[in-house]
């Protein structure tokens, strides 16, 4: 690994990425920088080397970070090192209106075989090996764990929005591709390579507008069969369309085509960046609903007419409880393991005095029940009564086979008891909104895997 670029100055992009890359990563670093002498990154001293071409080993891959007007020509080094692939982190291509430099630089990189990710590009990040040339500082851009979601995006502070909310929920990474201008490797290209990789669960991805609309179709029609796909399309109006060509240069496309396309591969749209947390984790945590039809297990009665709403508004069912379900509730409330004031439809509410032994009874006959696909539990955690019991009688309801949505609104103990409970395997979400968005989400993509079956 070769930094061209790089730098001891603190607040330089050369700097930093030296600084990423030295964290976790067990292969060779060379420094690379015209000026040549010896720098000093985090205590460690590096020989700088005047060209990449002074390297007296083999370079596999080169992080470049200089101005954009050097780029081709470091390029051409690269190539006669016998170096394959490059990071551009420099921006100043197309994006800042040379779609000229940009152009050389992709003819430079075919000459040689060189692939290219970027130009204009915060760089990538590999949490399975430790690889990481993202240039933000980690005392400043959070790294979460290694886990099952892949992101791919077209913007740097989108990356770094996703890379901090992933660390802070504590919700694992596979990698984090930032593609920049995609003047070469573009989001079909990672998508397909991401397909195939066995770290990756699920395929998340911000896009401002796609380079080749067949391929994008081909490779995703593909994956989805493999893996979700979650894609957060921005430019959906002409204003955004417009910021997003300024931007990476991208051409936007009308938003209704994108819709068209994603429906028709089955990709998942999200509107919102909290849509596409919502989306990802749930994919990545539960198996694919089998049905739309919906339980609902409760201590809040409010909280379950509100997650009624919105599953009716998201065009999902709320399950019909049979009539032998029913019939086990009475028994049960007869026999005083359940208490007379509760209600037995869907919602189930077992009130607010409900210990963990309570949503046990309730949770193990809804997810019994043949009418119901997939169950969302709400849990008001401020209630003195919910002992810490919950979290291993949750996790031991995923012996269903069924998916299911845990969600805790409130503060700080709730997201304690959150954090806990998603290991053993069951997200939980903040609001019930949040809720209904990862259920819709295991519904759809359930629904796209039946109908490639028939």
């Amino acid at each position: 690994m070769a930094v061209i670029g790089a730098s001891n100055i603190s607040g330089k992009v050369g700097n930093a990425i030296m600084c990423s890359i030295m964290r976790g990563f067990n292969g060779k670093i060379y420094a690379v920088n015209v000026k040549g002498g010896e720098i000093k990154v985090n205590g460690k001293k590096f020989k700088v080397y005047g060209s990449i071409k002074d390297i007296p080993d083999e370079v596999d891959t080169a992080v470049i970070a200089v101005p954009a007007r050097f780029v081709p020509q470091i390029i051409d080094e690269c190539g006669q090192k016998g170096v394959k692939g490059a990071i551009v982190i420099s921006a100043g291509f197309k994006e800042a209106g040379r779609a000229d430099l940009e152009e050389e630089l992709v003819k430079r990189a075919r000459k040689w075989g060189i692939r290219i990710i970027g130009p204009n590009c915060l760089g990538v990040t590999n949490l399975e090996n430790g690889f990481d040339c993202n240039f933000n500082p980690p005392e400043r851009q959070a790294r979460p764990e290694f886990g099952g979601i892949a992101f791919m995006s077209q913007s740097g502070a989108f990356g770094a929005a996703i890379l901090d909310w992933a660390a802070r929920h504590e919700v694992g990474m596979s990698k984090f591709i930032i593609l920049g201008n995609m003047a070469d490797l573009d989001e079909s290209d990672f998508m397909e390579y991401l397909k195939d990789d066995p770290k990756t669960r699920v395929i998340t991805a911000y896009l401002e507008g796609v380079e080749d609309g067949r391929k994008f179709l081909k490779v995703a029609r593909e994956t989805t069969k493999v893996k979700p796909v979650i894609i957060l399309k921005a430019g959906r109006t002409e204003a955004g369309a417009k910021a997003a060509a300024s931007h990476t240069g991208s051409l936007a496309g009308s938003y209704s085509i994108y819709e068209a396309a994603f429906e028709q591969s089955g990709v998942l749209n999200a509107k919102s960046m909290r849509q596409l947390f919502n989306y990802a984790k749930a994919l990545a945590m539960q198996p694919p609903a089998k049905g739309d039809r919906i339980g609902i297990v409760t201590n809040g009665g409010g909280a379950g007419v509100m997650a009624s709403d919105g599953l009716l508004e998201a065009g999902l069912k709320l399950a019909e409880l049979t009539e032998e379900t029913k019939e086990k509730f009475v028994k049960a409330i007869g026999e005083g393991v359940l208490p007379h004031h509760m209600s037995f439809k869907n919602p189930v509410d077992i009130i607010g005095d409900a210990p963990s032994s309570r949503y046990e009874v309730a949770m193990r006959y809804v997810l019994e029940d043949d009418n119901v696909d997939a169950l969302i539990i709400i849990a008001l955690f401020q209630s003195p009564a919910l002992d810490e019991g919950i979290v291993e009688k949750v996790g031991k309801m995923q012996e269903y086979g069924k998916p299911i949505i845990f969600v805790a609104p409130g503060g700080e103990y709730p997201e304690k008891m959150a954090r806990r409970i998603e290991k053993t395997g069951v997200p939980v979400f903040e609001t019930v909104e949040d809720g209904v968005d990862a259920i819709k989400a295991l519904t759809k993509y359930g629904k796209y895997l039946r109908e490639l079956s028939f």
